[in-house]
């Protein structure tokens, strides 16, 4: 993984003061009429101060001035955020700063949550209502040498109450205090989340020094590419703010440079905007993950003035065209689309969901690197960006840049009717705005994506036509259009286009697979109409040690009635029981496919583990192995971000669960993979997503048990397709396991399994299986292989 990926965007003519580290903070849950401005303000109002550091959330700031030691994700103390979300919070700090001349000066605040009003030196600069942007407010003549920054942050759950809630508009039993504001979804509790109504300075402040003449906005896309990726249409979008005093030149100048590609090409600036347009000649072209090189080149664009720099803006950028191609509808037979084109080229999608990285949002920032790496070594080419969450960071987006990650992005709603009326429409609009300005130069960036879920929150609510949803039809198009065009966009995931609202939402070419939650291979996993799934999982439990980290140990066994545990399940809301059937369903799952759970801690873990990696490998191998009448998986998901018991295939402490090891195998470029029998018959086949043939030297298919050959041979995998290598004779009433190997000059060897016949299996003669066939995938310290041994 490239872990450290080319030099972030940056302004060297800017000057910044960070102020991050070292703030107080001040709470009460009694709101005090009149502005507390000042800290010396807040001590007459008889409020204690706090150290603290900033970024931080302020249900971890209350802890800690408490002196109390307490793991909120521990037991049951998620619970006790509950008795904060009404609480008023002051951040306050002091720092030296002087006005620059030939400088505007600004405060930069990244991730402020959410009702705020900043202070500086006792003035009211601005007030914010929006956590998911970043604000800037101009400082210019208020700076005096030494000053105070207060910032008062007002409880979500109180601002909540203020707007209408008229009866077109629906949400869960606890999310409709998130319809009119603008938090990350998650944060009111969720089936994956817990409920934490946070609040804080979440993400880095600084203040800002920028020439008074400057480039102000800077976009460079690539508007097309030939057939034979040999030109590429370059537009540099540019607006500047200048003096423009008469007899005064200014001229832009555009540096590219990849390797020993470069670029250089300037223009005259006759007026405040414009667009430097180019051809670019034989470009390294930026690739995803497994179809060739994530190129990116390092761009400079300088602003000069009668020759001489006044400002100059450095970032990546990779040269490449994405589309997605797909239809409304389809069918059985398959007569649809939904497939991601990049470079000309149609690429299958084998990607996760990346859901929020912590409860607690301060901590994002030391969790991406490692969450990234785990996206690169399971063999991810796309992370779609579930629209529950917060928008990530440009370190995250840099990271999928280098790596040739693609990102599907939902805007940030989920599951819930929106708000149609102007005030919301007009505030929805200045965040749309924001976040396609500061994503749109990302490579990695692919898909815009209105919402998660909200076309069929219509449906369950009896909501109506959901293609009359201002936000997502009006709104956020209206807003690519004049800033990127350059990507496709999905109103929604799933998207119920007109025809597909006509028809009931059957035959959708891109679904979210839950369903009945029953064993992997049932009729509704292997019959569903999608070309495309965007969602879809298996329950299991972490490791036993991680287990132990949040579960307390009277409650870490039985798992019923056990509160521990239907709250890390997760419900985050006991009193209503919401999402209560979650821990009955992980019996469920691994007594699908092993017959009786086992009574035992240990067991159990395994079986459950051993049963999610079966079902990931299932569901990838359904779609990969039907390629190209199926385009992509995006299973649900990579990582916890708080502890529990989940979908995920690695938990919140960074403990893959075996399903991880299994998909990491079955999504490299080249798999092997037996499609589910026909006739009588099992067929084996090659899926290769590279872009080049691969030549297959000794595969073979053999018993386990017996060691008896069933197929063997040599053949060519042809380039970004489905190569069918056997036909192999099978009786579905008896149980096998089949182990298949290959070699090939240009990926090296590879090793994957099946399962033949029909559950339950015995969890004993898996166990045998499982310690031959995952010798050369799964980490062989992994806690749960002491489990399978004892089967043995």
């Amino acid at each position: 993984m490239n872990i450290t990926p080319p030099t972030p965007a940056s302004n060297p003519q800017s000057v910044m003061l960070d102020l991050t580290g070292d703030w107080e903070f001040a709470y009460t849950e009694t709101p005090h009429t009149g502005d507390m401005a000042t800290a010396e303000a807040l001590h007459a109002a008889g409020m204690a101060l706090f150290p603290c550091s900033v970024p931080g959330n302020f249900e971890l700031d209350i802890l800690a001035a408490r002196g109390e030691q307490t793991d909120l994700f521990r037991g049951l103390n998620i619970l006790e955020v509950n008795e904060m979300e009404r609480m008023h919070i002051w951040y306050t700090r002091t720092f030296s700063a002087e006005t620059r001349p030939g400088y505007r000066a600004e405060l930069l605040l990244e991730g402020i949550d959410c009702y705020a009003e900043i202070y500086l030196n006792g003035q009211r600069l601005a007030n914010t209502d929006n956590m998911l942007i970043e604000h800037v407010i101009a400082v210019d003549g208020l700076l005096q040498g030494e000053n105070e920054l207060l910032i008062h942050i007002r409880p979500a759950v109180i601002e909540a109450a203020q707007y209408p809630y008229p009866p077109r508009m629906t949400a869960g039993p606890i999310n409709y205090e998130a319809l009119y504001v603008r938090k990350a979804p998650h944060m009111y509790g969720w089936d994956i989340m817990p409920r934490a109504v946070s609040a804080g300075i979440w993400r880095p402040l600084a203040l800002r020094y920028r020439p008074l003449e400057r480039l102000e906005e800077v976009f460079l896309e690539t508007s097309w590419l030939s057939e034979d990726h040999l030109r590429a249409g370059m537009g540099l979008h540019y607006r500047v703010s200048t003096d423009n005093a008469p007899g005064d030149r200014y001229q832009l100048t555009l540096t590219m440079t990849c390797g020993d590609s470069r670029y250089e090409h300037q223009a005259s600036v006759n007026f405040i905007a414009g667009t430097l347009n180019f051809e670019a000649q034989a470009p390294r072209l930026w690739w995803p993950r497994g179809a060739g090189e994530a190129h990116l080149y390092a761009v400079e664009v300088a602003l000069l003035k009668n020759g001489s720099l006044i400002d100059s803006y450095h970032f990546t950028h990779g040269v490449r065209k994405v589309e997605l191609k797909h239809t409304e509808v389809t069918n059985a037979n398959g007569d649809g689309d939904f497939c991601f084109i990049v470079n000309h080229q149609r690429i299958f999608i084998r990607g996760s969901n990346w859901v929020p990285l912590d409860a607690f949002h301060s901590r994002d920032a030391a969790r991406v690197d490692t969450a990234v790496k785990l996206a690169v070594e399971s063999n991810s080419n796309l992370l779609r960006c579930w629209g529950g969450n917060v928008y990530e960071s440009d370190r995250f987006f840099d990271l999928c840049d280098a790596n040739g990650i693609m990102i599907w992005q939902d805007f940030a709603m989920a599951c819930a009717v929106y708000p149609q009326d102007e005030e919301f429409r007009d505030r929805f609009t200045t965040e749309v705005r924001a976040v396609v300005k500061r994503l749109r130069r990302h490579a990695s960036l692919a898909l815009w994506s209105g919402d998660n879920e909200c076309d069929e929150a219509y449906q369950w609510n009896s909501m109506g036509d959901p293609n009359l949803n201002v936000l997502t039809r009006q709104v956020i198009p209206g807003v690519l259009r004049v800033e990127d065009g350059t990507r496709s966009y999905l109103p929604s995931s799933p998207y119920y286009s007109t025809e597909a609202y006509r028809a009931g939402g059957v035959n959708m070419p891109e679904a979210h697979l839950w369903g009945p939650r029953d064993y992997f291979k049932s009729d509704f996993y292997m019959n569903s109409p999608a070309h495309f799934t965007s969602e879809i999982g298996y329950l299991a439990t972490p490791v036993a040690s991680s287990i132990h980290k949040f579960i307390t140990q009277e409650h870490c066994w039985p798992m019923e009635n056990n509160a521990e545990w239907t709250l890390h399940c997760t419900s985050p809301s006991p009193e209503l029981h919401l999402y209560d059937y979650r821990v009955k369903c992980l019996t469920r799952h691994l007594s699908a496919l092993f017959g009786p759970a086992p009574v035992d801690f240990d067991t159990y873990i395994f079986a459950s583990q051993a049963a999610q990696a079966e079902a990931y490998k299932f569901f990838i191998e359904r779609f990969r192995g039907t390629k190209w009448r199926r385009t992509g998986i995006i299973w649900w998901n990579q990582l916890d971000g708080w502890p529990q018991f989940s979908d995920s295939v690695v938990d919140y402490y960074f403990v893959p669960k075996l399903a991880y090891y299994f998909i990491a195998n079955v999504q490299q470029p080249l798999s092997l993979i037996c499609q589910e029998p026909q006739d009588g018959s099992l067929t084996l086949v090659a899926t290769n997503d590279t872009l080049r043939d691969i030549t297959l030297r000794n595969y073979t298919i053999k018993d386990l048990d017996s060691g008896a050959i069933l197929a063997e041979g040599s053949a060519m995998a042809t380039a970004n397709a489905l190569t069918t290598l056997a036909h192999i004779p099978i009786d579905q009433s008896v149980q096998r396991c089949y182990i298949i190997e290959w070699s090939s000059d240009e990926l090296g060897d590879g090793s994957n399994h099946y399962l033949a016949g029909a559950p339950p299996f015995s969890l004993a003669q898996y166990a045998h299986w499982f310690n031959v066939f995952s010798a050369n995938i799964v980490d062989p310290g992994h806690e749960t292989l002491a489990a399978m041994k004892k089967l043995i």
